[in-house]
């Protein structure tokens, strides 16, 4: 993929999230696609990332945007920085405005998404919303946990210092 395609990709991408489009945001991704979410998880396949999109985020989100700029692609690998931004409907939270920033990875392959995943500094939306710190730790311990279980982690970990992924 060119970096012109996926420049288009993500724009596609993000106005379908944008739009709460289960069906057209999930055509984005290759049938057996990963997507990682940071608040909802991993969810595989376009089923399960359609629903996540459609039936969780927009439950919890009203007003959304997300934007991403400077990409950045090698042909089967892009990144991105993202800004986005909602309201929440979550009760307790209902109508806390939020705006975080992120740096997602996406492998492509046939021009689809294959894998996504995100790295967003949830703390500053719960901060935004107000979440009791107790809360934040508990959220805190969860993220840590799903870091130090990567198959990547675990490998980068077992290696000696100085040593490098080849």
């Amino acid at each position: 993929m060119t970096s012109e395609e996926f420049a288009r990709l993500l724009e596609s991408l993000t106005r379908a999230a944008e739009a709460g489009d289960g069906a057209q945001f999930a055509g984005h991704f290759t049938d057996d696609a990963i997507y990682h979410d940071y608040i909802y998880g991993p969810h595989t396949g376009r089923a399960e990332i359609a629903a996540m999109m459609q039936e969780l985020f927009h439950r919890d989100a009203a007003d959304y945007r997300w934007e991403m700029f400077d990409p950045v692609c090698n042909g089967d690998l892009g990144y991105a920085w993202s800004l986005s931004s909602f309201t929440s409907t979550v009760p307790e939270f209902k109508g806390q405005r939020v705006v975080i920033d992120g740096m997602s990875r996406f492998v492509l392959r046939g021009g689809l998404i294959a894998e996504y995943r995100e790295s967003v500094n949830g703390g500053v939306a719960m901060a935004q919303l107000g979440v009791a710190p107790e809360r934040m730790a508990k959220v805190f311990r969860k993220w840590s946990g799903w870091l130090q279980q990567r198959p990547e982690t675990r490998d980068y970990l077992a290696r000696p210092k100085g040593s490098r992924h080849v």
